[in-house]
């Protein structure tokens, strides 16, 4: 039934309305990453030089963040740490999408006995909370760097793979991937050249969403002293050595660590979920 082109110009502008914001999204994320990158590599290493004639200074026009007890520039401190848990959000989430992909994918083509192998693992790892799995993962791998990155792959992964299962095992089902196992084509050919492709949106799109949950649980952890070294400037250091002196009013130290950090997050959080919705047939189709 063909529908009135009022609904249909209301369609239209939803949609119109939809990329522009994911657009908008798209570029302020992309901002906020450059800045954070050009700015990491402007200022170098000589703000976080100790400098005790200049400790405890409130924010100015010489240090607009202040600085901290031992005179180091809190806005150094604030952008190398958010270039290095950007770092990790990033090594952490694309890896994750990795491991999702070849999961989703070998439970669809594999058959019936390591798709409820693989399901079964999924479930495993779901019930257990993100954040206690990965601070268990850190400190086996002894923690560090190396350590959380290593917890944010081996536990960001189920949730994406679930969803690229389901895409894969619908796919599984269309004509030119039944016409392909008919002429003769491997379980690989047929995940590699005819399911891969179909799932680059999601898998995109997961990555987005996946990659602000890595920055913000390797803060976490790095907060609780089980992630990075205290001699980094990472965020979760940085907020956690300010917790004992917010009591004598240096709320700075606080303040724009945790800003900078909360925008980001955010930022990403919503490019993910307006590519989402674009992606996503039910509201493409509203």
């Amino acid at each position: 039934m063909n529908q009135p082109a009022s609904v249909q110009k209301e369609k239209e502008r939803r949609r119109w309305n939809e990329r522009r914001r994911t657009l908008v999204s798209a570029a302020a994320a992309a901002v906020l990453l450059a800045s954070i990158g050009i700015g990491s590599w402007l200022l170098g290493a000589s703000g976080l030089s100790v400098q005790l004639e200049s400790r405890n200074l409130a924010p100015s026009l010489s240090h607009l963040f202040g600085t901290d007890w031992l005179g180091r520039d809190m806005l150094s401190r604030t952008v190398k740490g958010l270039a290095l848990s950007i770092q990790v959000g990033l090594l952490g989430a694309a890896c994750s999408v990795v491991i999702a992909a070849i999961m989703g994918l070998m439970a669809a083509t594999l058959g019936k006995t390591a798709d409820r192998i693989i399901t079964w693992l999924i479930d495993v790892f779901l019930s257990v909370p993100h954040l206690v799995m990965l601070i268990l993962i850190a400190f086996v791998c002894g923690g560090g760097l190396k350590g959380v990155a290593v917890g944010i792959m081996l536990t960001h992964w189920p949730s994406l793979a679930r969803i690229i299962r389901a895409e894969a095992l619908q796919l599984m089902s269309a004509e030119y991937v039944l016409a392909a196992r008919k002429l003769g084509s491997s379980r690989y050919a047929v995940a590699t050249r005819h399911l891969a492709p179909h799932l680059l949106p999601q898998l995109l799109v997961g990555f987005l969403i996946l990659f602000p949950h890595a920055v913000l649980h390797e803060a976490a952890v790095t907060f609780l002293g089980l992630g990075m070294s205290p001699h980094q400037p990472a965020i979760g250091i940085i907020l956690s050595e300010s917790m004992r002196y917010l009591s004598s009013g240096m709320w700075w130290l606080a303040v724009f660590p945790g800003l900078g950090l909360l925008l980001t997050v955010r930022a990403f959080d919503k490019l993910g979920n307006h590519l989402r919705q674009l992606v996503d047939p039910r509201h493409t189709h509203l």
